[in-house]
């Protein structure tokens, strides 16, 4: 058996994908893989320091390792009406215009990790703008409620029950990427480091591939492993969830997924959130 170390986060649309390699209900082709499912921004920490073979990211964490990585094309969490959300606890308001009751503090935003693609396109559209701090996606929403934060970037199934927290919509962070970019938004995808032997990476990746097709080919199946990785959420948000996530660029990135990850990494060193000299990211 040959030891991959994966790492995959806890949302609906890995464990849905990866539920066939977690269960093994397909054959693993010689392969062991060991397992650690983490939030996204520790993954995002973890593979910056090296500690896994195979892991889902950020892909703006995947851009900062440029050259280190390889994107594996499938697995990926992007498409159109996918975007993070920048949500407020009332209506009327914008980080560019808020000013607090006792003083000219900029807002506070929080936002889901510093290399996630969702703290990237804030950055993008909101230069400037507020406090950023950063927190567990999950602490997001009920920080804004109990007014410990002025807004917040969710993501996740933060898209399905927003309106259920009392929350308010200020901006679709996904919608303005789409207007300006006419590109569907990368959210994430999974990584290999060079280190895996070639012949490794071409079995990881159709291991992976088969995966994701049959989940789709199995949905109610998937259903336990996803509740035994998001117990607070229900069926119905867990499967509205994969059918926002899970698409035809999950099963294959394809010219326009490569072209959206260009543009990704255009915004990226313009912000001079990435050197000038960030590498492209080379499909696999």
């Amino acid at each position: 058996m040959t030891p991959v170390q994966l790492g995959i986060s806890t949302c609906p649309n890995d464990t849905f994908a990866f539920h066939a390699i977690l269960k093994q209900k397909i054959d693993l082709r010689g392969l062991e893989f060991r397992v650690e499912l983490l939030d996204v921004d520790e993954l995002n920490k973890r593979v910056l320091r090296g500690d896994f073979d195979v892991a889902k990211v950020s892909f703006y964490a995947a851009l900062s390792l440029g050259s280190e990585v390889g994107v594996i094309p499938t697995g990926s969490a992007l498409g159109f009406g996918v975007g993070p959300l920048l949500l407020a606890a009332r209506p009327d308001t914008h980080p560019s215009l808020w000013k607090s009751d006792s003083g000219n503090r900029q807002a506070r935003v929080l936002c889901p990790g510093e290399m996630t693609t969702a703290t990237l396109l804030y950055r993008l559209f909101h230069t400037g703008e507020g406090d950023v701090e950063y927190s567990v996606f999950s602490e997001i929403m009920p920080a804004l409620k109990e007014g410990a934060a002025d807004f917040g970037v969710c993501i996740h199934e933060g898209r399905f029950t927003w309106r259920d927290q009392g929350l308010f919509l200020i901006e679709d962070l996904g919608e303005r990427w789409e207007a300006e970019t006419s590109t569907p938004l990368p959210l994430g995808g999974i990584v290999a480091r060079h280190r895996l032997e070639s012949e490794c990476l071409d079995t990881v990746k159709t291991v992976i591939k088969e995966s994701v097709v049959y989940g789709m080919e199995h949905r109610d199946e998937t259903l336990e492993t996803m509740r035994q990785y998001a117990q607070e959420l229900t069926d119905d948000v867990m499967f509205k969830h994969v059918d926002l996530y899970v698409n035809d660029w999950t099963v294959e990135l394809g010219d326009k997924g490569r072209a959206a990850l260009a543009v990704l990494r255009h915004h990226a060193i313009s912000l001079g959130m990435l050197p000038g000299s960030a590498s492209e990211l080379r499909v696999l």
